[in-house]
């Protein structure tokens, strides 16, 4: 890690200070805190409602990701909901957890946990690639949680996954996220996110200089932690066994479970998810609505954040009217 300091001169018996970590970036109107819980810790970015009363919402990141994914989306809907987005363990400013579990069903365990802990529940719950994997778990095994489910080009088994998503299934391989850390260390952070933008993003023009800059400090900071490579490793791993795990805890068996009306979301230029995945997906969960995005990537909630927040909307105003008074 760097100081955000200029360097002093030393002298021989002078002990060097001990560098400081560099902050998380909160944008106005979000607060940063951290929770505690029993052999884990979560960092929680709140977007506070525009009033008080209002229905609780949960946002869970995806790989690679963390709660900054949501700052586009949170202010769109906090007239709406009292939205926070959590930093899942091991990603955004969320340490790893004690145990080393970053599967799928760790990561929605997480969730639970925080939900039970805080007592919000139940939420409106969003998720967006690794996060949509976990949120279905959770509105699959704890329904009482979950009001709405809004799912963002959800990672969910493909028998035929797309070219473009190899490199990062590859990243389960064991000594593969080591060997990708020792090829690229002398890649530049920016070099890192222009790359990643280009993955996620249907149009990398999109992006504001503002918001490459600030995700090229972000990109700096994470790089800086000892555990970046292992987390992303460990959880790509998760992901490829959630793939393949059958019978009742299969994810396409548990979208079937799911009681909450879901909102399916897929960008007809995600290169990580199929788009061919979305007729699936809206045979799956009951009842389901689905928004196709032919222009969008991989995080449509942070490409066309209106768009998203409008069906979001829609969504959670149906709810709101057919338990209004319950």
């Amino acid at each position: 890690m760097s100081s955000t300091e200029l360097p002093e001169t030393r002298t021989a018996d002078t002990a060097p200070a001990t560098p400081l970590p560099r902050a998380v970036r909160v944008a106005d109107g979000e607060e940063l805190r951290s929770v505690a819980l029993p052999g884990l810790s979560l960092t929680v970015r709140s977007r506070p409602g525009a009033r008080a009363g209002l229905p609780p919402a949960l946002y869970v990141h995806g790989l690679g990701g963390s709660s900054q994914n949501w700052s586009a989306l949170m202010p769109l809907l906090a007239d709406l909901v009292d939205g926070e987005a959590v930093d899942l363990p091991g990603f955004g400013d969320s340490p790893p957890p004690d145990d080393g579990n970053y599967s799928v069903t760790g990561h929605a365990r997480a969730v639970i946990r925080l939900l039970d802990a805080s007592g919000r529940g139940p939420v409106h719950l969003f998720g967006n690639s690794m996060g949509g994997a976990v949120a279905t778990r959770v509105a699959a095994v704890r329904p009482d949680l979950v009001r709405t489910l809004t799912l963002v080009s959800p990672a969910l088994p493909e028998l035929r996954a797309q070219r473009t998503a190899w490199p990062t299934a590859l990243l389960a391989v064991p000594g593969v996220a080591g060997l990708f850390a020792r090829l690229s260390r002398d890649w530049t952070a920016e070099q890192r996110v222009r790359g990643v933008l280009s993955l996620c993003y249907g149009d990398p023009g999109l992006v504001t200089d503002e918001g490459l800059r600030h995700a090229v400090e972000e990109m700096e900071r994470r790089l800086e932690l000892p555990y970046f490579w292992d987390a992303m490793a460990r959880s790509s791993r998760g992901i490829v066994d959630a793939y393949t795990l059958g019978g009742q805890h299969g994810l396409w068996r548990q979208a079937e479970r799911v009681l909450a009306p879901t909102l399916l979301i897929y960008g007809g230029r995600d290169r990580l998810v199929s788009y061919r995945m979305a007729r699936r997906a809206a045979a799956a969960f009951r009842g389901s609505r689905l928004l196709s995005l032919p222009d969008a990537g991989h995080v449509a909630m942070m490409e066309y954040p209106e768009t998203v927040a409008a069906a979001a909307r829609e969504l959670i105003a149906d709810y709101d009217a057919r338990h209004d008074g319950s």
